[in-house]
């Protein structure tokens, strides 16, 4: 092929009707709803003096599990990381036992006479 040549009208249909045979190859045809779980929901309430009364409605258990199932940490979903990124932190166990008697690592808050003095002078101000 020197150069590009000009395709004629059957060239051009035959490319046509393999494109349409992998795109309805491809479809898939959705017949059942669901809400996405992974996005917010915000439930309006009534207006204040509306005298309808509240609509009740029956709890879905597998929208809840799966609503549920998305709001979960990544390391419960899986087992393993999923991408390079989460190989970060994904066994987040402190690597020393806390200890709450280590004052190295806790710093309590300490009153002195100074600190009480000017706590009692703010509170007085206000």
């Amino acid at each position: 092929m020197a150069g590009k040549e000009k395709l004629d009208l059957v060239h051009q249909n035959q490319i046509h009707v393999e494109t349409i045979k992998k795109e309805q190859r491809l479809q898939k045809l959705h017949t059942e709803f669901s809400i996405n779980p992974y996005r917010k929901l915000h439930i309006l309430p009534d207006k204040p003096m509306s005298r309808k009364p509240t609509e009740v409605i029956e709890e879905n258990l597998d929208f809840l599990k799966a609503f549920h199932k998305a709001r979960e940490e990544p390391t419960k979903k899986y087992s393993k990381p999923l991408t390079e990124s989460q190989e970060i932190g994904w066994l987040s166990t402190p690597l020393i036992p806390p200890n709450r008697h280590d004052t190295r690592l806790n710093f309590y808050r300490f009153s002195m006479d100074v600190t009480k003095h000017q706590e009692f002078a703010q509170k007085a101000s206000n």
